[in-house]
């Protein structure tokens, strides 16, 4: 494995990790906003 697709390997995986985290706390956060509204519990 060339040196430059190694660094690629290292360096997209946090950044899809981040992204991963980033879509759960924004679908968390609509949901406990929705909830809200509504008046319902989130379980």
């Amino acid at each position: 494995m060339s040196s430059f697709a190694l660094t690629l390997y290292v360096l997209i995986w946090p950044a899809i990790a981040g992204a991963v985290m980033l879509t759960l706390c924004v679908s968390l956060w609509r949901d406990m906003r929705k909830a809200k509204r509504e008046g319902t519990d989130l379980v």
